[in-house]
């Protein structure tokens, strides 16, 4: 079992962090086909997120880079958890914008 165990914890090492453990949206922006989707602008805008959203909400905003109707939707939408959800959204996204620029 120990050797099973280090020998996944080397395989960590050896992919590199910052693939072994990026999140929702630093994934779903590496996939976009955005030209600004640089690895340092995804991994900026996804350590955002970490902060300003939770893990279900991070991965509700990734759904967006594939699927951009979907924000609309949500946008429109007249259902609380959904204008909740917006706001923070929004947050995230202000907050983003002004920590990620030029990265």
């Amino acid at each position: 079992m120990k050797k099973i165990l280090s020998a996944a914890v080397t395989g960590l090492f050896l992919v590199g962090p910052q693939s072994a453990f990026a999140g929702p949206i630093e994934n779903a922006c590496l996939r976009s086909d955005r030209a600004q989707a640089t690895r340092a602008m995804c991994r900026c805008i996804d350590s955002v997120a970490q902060t300003a959203l939770t893990r279900s909400e991070q991965r509700r905003a990734a759904s967006f880079f594939s699927d951009p109707d979907r924000a609309q939707q949500v946008r429109m939408s007249k259902s609380a958890r959904d204008n909740e959800f917006w706001d923070r959204y929004r947050a995230f996204g202000s907050t983003a914008e002004q920590y990620c620029a030029g990265r």
